[in-house]
């Protein structure tokens, strides 16, 4: 695959479309620094981008807790997305929204006087764990914690708190993982490196309590999927000697889409008719 600066296609750039291999920023943008930028990864199925329109709010919520005004509403940054999948030829895609302060008056941790800019790309992209996706993915356990709600704007889907989850899956995939399950600061457990995290006991699913990171819309999507399915769902606080007690684990995200899970450190899990049917009915209603 072609490296991502060297494609063919057209990328929406601050209002325009402009060639894939020019879609550039200033060396001095301040988000290359401070990593003051803010970003939504979506899935286009059949040519319909799935929960479009939320990914697009929650684009303008992650800017506004960063103190960020994006300068296009949703309505306009729908229309573009819409226009970067028809311009690349796209019906089914990943699709990549970012904002950023860019290059301005300001270089230091302050930046109100740069320009907010904002850009959407798509590619194709299968599957984000390759084969794991049926055969169960194996995740390492990470040493780094997610952060305090009173460290970090956690509700927000910042690039800067990816610094973390970067580093853990570099360390999951040097142990030939396919990623990483990472702890909250009180050591509880909270989700992969991009992706929440579910379990299955005695035919019950149990999920931690998104307090302190982010409450994906595919993880909500999936919950909504159980309910109608009237199967119950303990969204709570877990420990990780509870681990070894769940039969069953998945990982659900845009990307990630729904994942079986087959170890976690030294625990096993089956991939069993639950994560199977969860997967299945998700794969349906996103192509609905």
């Amino acid at each position: 695959m072609a490296s991502y600066d060297d494609r063919d296609g057209l990328i929406w750039l601050d209002g325009q479309m402009v060639p894939w291999r020019g879609a550039n920023v200033h060396i001095l943008s301040h988000a290359m620094h401070y990593a003051s930028a803010v970003f939504e990864g979506e899935r286009a199925y059949g040519g319909k981008i799935f929960l479009s329109r939320d990914h697009s709010e929650r684009l303008h919520f992650s800017a506004n807790t960063l103190g960020m005004t994006i300068p296009y509403t949703v309505d306009e940054i729908e229309a573009a997305k819409a226009q970067v999948l028809a311009a690349n030829g796209f019906t089914d895609a990943y699709v990549r929204a970012i904002a950023w302060r860019g290059v301005g008056e300001d270089m230091g941790v302050s930046s109100r006087r740069n320009p907010v800019r904002l850009a959407i790309a798509a590619w194709a992209w299968g599957s984000y764990y390759g084969d794991a996706k049926f055969k169960g993915a194996k995740l390492d356990v990470a040493r780094w914690k997610r952060p305090s709600p009173e460290t970090a704007p956690s509700h927000a889907k910042a690039a800067g708190l990816y610094m973390i989850c970067t580093m853990s899956k570099h360390e999951a995939e040097a142990k030939g993982c396919s990623d990483a399950m990472m702890f909250d600061y009180r050591g509880y457990i909270a989700e992969a490196t991009g992706a929440n995290i579910f379990f299955v006991k005695d035919g019950e699913v149990h999920t931690p309590l998104a307090d302190c990171f982010l409450s994906g819309l595919t993880r909500r999507t999936v919950m909504g999927i159980l309910k109608d399915r009237q199967i119950k769902v303990h969204e709570r606080h877990i420990l990780p000697s509870e681990l070894e007690g769940f039969q069953q684990c998945w990982l659900t995200g845009t990307a990630a889409e729904v994942t079986p899970v087959g170890q976690i450190g030294d625990t096993n899990f089956e991939v069993g008719a639950l994560t199977r049917q969860v997967a299945e009915d998700y794969e349906r209603l996103v192509r609905a």
